[in-house]
């Protein structure tokens, strides 16, 4: 049945599950299918580089040539209709006009720089849409972290309010019955209630992080999504701060960008200096007896001659555009290096700890202990003071034990976040 929801999920649209509210059961990596194939923000972010392909394109294209038809008159005199009545026969016999076709070549590479240019645009625009993955994906695996959270102490929560029901029920007919004071069954409803009021503050947050999750996934606001572990779950393991930091550098999309704007400047410097090569229009017309020839036929050549602007400001403007670019990309890696030290020892503080939990005994035996408080508490052999000073220790351990796993799985998250790629 899962396999098969999730086949649904991929292959047909968002809208056939307007109407459905079941529960839906995936694991991580279907959800990160999902979000993979359906995120919007995703799409259009890669939309991103369709138009820097389109703009590449478009600095292939040579310029249009120019067609100009001039010195066209519009009427004739009598003496000019005479003097030309010998030299033009058929339509339009004593217009005269002439006829220019100009076409602009580029000089010194100008277009192929042009192009190399809108490359490194292209690639900046492949980086972005890295940086949007890595934030989203972070983002989804965080929201997956909590929703598995909140599920696993909601039902610490639910047997514990089980426990207490089942409690209440035999001191209310205890008390009916004379043999206890309502004293206790009021402590015993006041903790249930409590523990209920947790319980729908807790379900309140799992409806927000819910919300993240499908807006992410772009599913049904009425589908509700069960996270299950995944088969091959690896155990975590602590990995060398050195290799994180050549990981960071390599991987991270920021990074990336900082590196990708000195590239522009550096090709937009070339293409800067390559523009104060004049550029040439060569041309050819036809002259309909305008000079002394009746049907003239020239060529001819121009440029513009670089005596006032050689293009010196926008080139000085594009090495200094370079040299900051280079600072600010050492500056950038500086902070990089430092966020990556960061999350590592986060990661290894929470993993630490959760390990030294993980190997205390009593945390396998506490549903064991809670249904032997339980029963111990009916047949009176403890107090109510014992008991619910054991049902608070029970929920704190829980508690922090699950908060100890989440904040390894969302401190380990951080890490890979920080170094821009899964952690092998």
């Amino acid at each position: 049945m899962k396999r098969k929801y999730f086949i649904m999920l991929i292959l047909f649209p968002v809208s056939i599950y307007a109407q459905q509210s079941e529960a839906v059961r995936l694991n991580r990596e279907e959800m990160e299918a999902i979000f993979l194939k359906q995120n919007l923000a995703l799409i259009a972010e890669k939309m991103n580089i369709g138009i820097a392909d389109a703009e590449i394109a478009q600095a292939k294209v040579w310029e249009n040539p120019v067609l100009t038809v001039h010195d066209a008159n519009l009427w004739t005199t009598g003496a000019q209709r005479e003097a030309l009545r010998d030299d033009f026969s058929g339509i339009a016999n004593y217009t005269q006009f002439s006829v220019e076709l100009s076409q602009i070549i580029h000089t010194a590479n100008q277009r192929r720089k042009e192009v190399a240019v809108q490359k490194v645009s292209k690639e900046i625009a492949i980086q972005q849409f890295g940086e949007t993955l890595r934030g989203l994906k972070v983002e989804l695996r965080r929201s997956i972290n909590e929703i598995d959270y909140f599920r696993q102490y909601e039902a610490v929560l639910v047997k514990q309010v089980d426990v207490l029901t089942t409690l209440i029920d035999a001191y209310e007919k205890q008390v009916k019955d004379g043999n206890l004071s309502k004293a206790e069954l009021l402590r015993l409803q006041s903790s249930a209630l409590e523990i209920e009021n947790e319980l729908y503050l807790l379900r309140v947050e799992l409806n927000a992080r819910s919300r993240t999750l499908k807006s992410l996934l772009n599913l049904p606001p009425e589908t509700q999504i069960i996270v299950a572990p995944n088969a091959d779950k690896k155990e975590a393991v602590l990995p060398e701060l050195q290799d994180l930091y050549l990981l960071a550098v390599d991987n991270r999309p920021d990074m990336k960008l900082h590196q990708l704007q000195t590239d522009r400047f550096v090709q937009t410097l070339s293409l800067e200096k390559a523009k104060r090569v004049p550029n040439i229009t060569l041309s050819a017309n036809y002259d309909r007896y305008a000079g002394i020839w009746k049907d003239y036929v020239g060529f001819g050549l121009s440029l513009d001659l670089p005596v006032f602007n050689r293009n010196q400001g926008n080139i000085r403007a594009a090495k200094i555009g370079m040299e900051q670019s280079r600072n600010l990309e050492q500056l950038y890696q500086n902070e990089v290096l430092n966020e990556v030290f960061e999350a590592y020892d986060n990661y290894r503080q929470s993993l630490h700890f959760y390990r030294k939990i993980s190997d205390n005994e009593l945390l396998s035996e506490l549903d064991q202990l809670l249904d032997a408080y339980t029963k111990n508490l009916l047949n009176r052999n403890i107090s109510m003071l014992e008991f619910m000073d054991f049902m608070e220790s029970y929920q704190k351990s829980k508690q922090i034990f699950l908060e100890a796993q989440k904040s390894v799985d969302n401190s380990f998250e951080e890490l890979q976040y920080c170094i821009g790629t899964n952690i092998k």
